[in-house]
């Protein structure tokens, strides 16, 4: 890659995108255990020519069955796919896998919500882990949604060490 210049006029992260197998389930996981606000839905969306790969990078059969839009926290929203593919992949990636990937959710008490998560039978991977260094102050720990995908709960009351003294990055 070269770049030549910075993107003109970048504002923020406007909107995470992720494909679920079963968007009843997902509305239960984003709405109730979540806590996200559901603010509308899309679809279904399919071609007989060729805008799904050309604008999707998907196979032209595929089908999107509907997309529903989710806010987190009167901020973050997320774009949740439905797909019927002959070729889709129904595994999630791993971290380490190129591709890899999590949603971070800040809350303000670790514990409280850990405890929700199992009493709700979601899988957390591991206990809360306190960070050192820059993120000294934080504690984090990683959980699945239903289908796979890795999520990550974060805390810290009162800031991370980077917040306090800039030279914590070094």
């Amino acid at each position: 890659m070269r770049v030549t210049s910075r993107l003109p006029g970048v504002r923020a992260l406007d909107h995470i995108g992720i494909t679920v197998p079963d968007l009843e389930e997902a509305h239960v996981f984003f709405t109730e255990l979540l806590g996200c606000e559901y603010m509308y839905r899309l679809g279904p969306f399919q071609d007989g020519g060729t805008w799904m790969s050309e604008h999707l990078g998907v196979a032209d059969t595929t089908v999107m069955r509907q997309l529903r839009f989710y806010r987190l926290g009167g901020q973050a929203v997320f774009e949740v796919f439905e797909y019927d593919a002959d070729d889709q992949r129904r595994l999630p990636p791993r971290n380490s896998d190129v591709g890899g990937h999590h949603v971070a959710i800040h809350v303000d008490d670790m514990d409280a919500a850990v405890q929700v998560l199992h009493e709700s039978g979601i899988r957390v991977l591991g206990k809360p882990t306190a960070s050192r260094g820059a993120s000294e102050g934080q504690r984090w720990v990683y959980f699945l949604a239903p289908w796979g995908m890795q999520f990550e709960l974060v805390c810290y009351p009162n800031g991370k060490a980077f917040d306090h003294n800039p030279e914590a990055f070094a």
